[in-house]
């Protein structure tokens, strides 16, 4: 589910669309919120959202609630409408500062986008995983001409 909130200027024709749609299939349907919400695995909360406005659904509560209402498909079409409004009331707020770099911090290799049926992807992926995984347990990778810490010996190795 998108949790982008529509702009508060006066709703866009598909989205409006879109909204009348949904809510009057479902009640023609017999549906309440709820029950539509647990055919289509989105909560009720997110139906309601979507209906009123608050909310932009995805494109793929979209296909559930077109698969379970019986709408031929209605709302699937009105969708890239609905996701281009979207993405210009996303966009009327402005980009977002990125956050500033810390010193102590790495900072993280930035990769194309591949196709994620491309099995060289998903290992690029698994490898990146792995190596943010070890950073998180271990600290950043010490530079192998730095100077390391000497490792601490447990005074009760002696002992023992």
């Amino acid at each position: 589910m998108e949790h982008t909130s529509p702009s508060s200027s006066a709703p866009s024709a598909a989205s409006e669309r879109f909204r009348w749609e949904l809510r009057h299939c479902r009640v023609r349907r017999g549906l309440t919120q709820r029950a539509l919400a647990d055919l289509v695995r989105f909560s009720r909360e997110t139906v309601a959202a979507v209906e009123s406005g608050r909310r932009f659904g995805s494109h793929e509560f979209a296909l559930r609630c077109d698969d379970v209402l019986g709408t031929g498909g209605r709302l699937a079409a009105l969708w890239p409408q609905v996701a281009a409004e979207q993405l210009a009331a996303d966009g009327r707020r402005g980009p977002r500062a990125p956050e500033p770099a810390r010193r102590d911090q790495p900072v993280p290799r930035q990769r194309a986008r591949r196709d994620a049926r491309d099995p060289g992807a998903v290992v690029d992926a698994i490898d990146e995983l792995r190596e943010l995984i070890g950073q998180v347990l271990n600290g950043p990778p010490v530079p192998d001409d730095a100077e390391r810490p000497p490792s601490r010996v447990d005074p009760l190795d002696d002992q023992r």
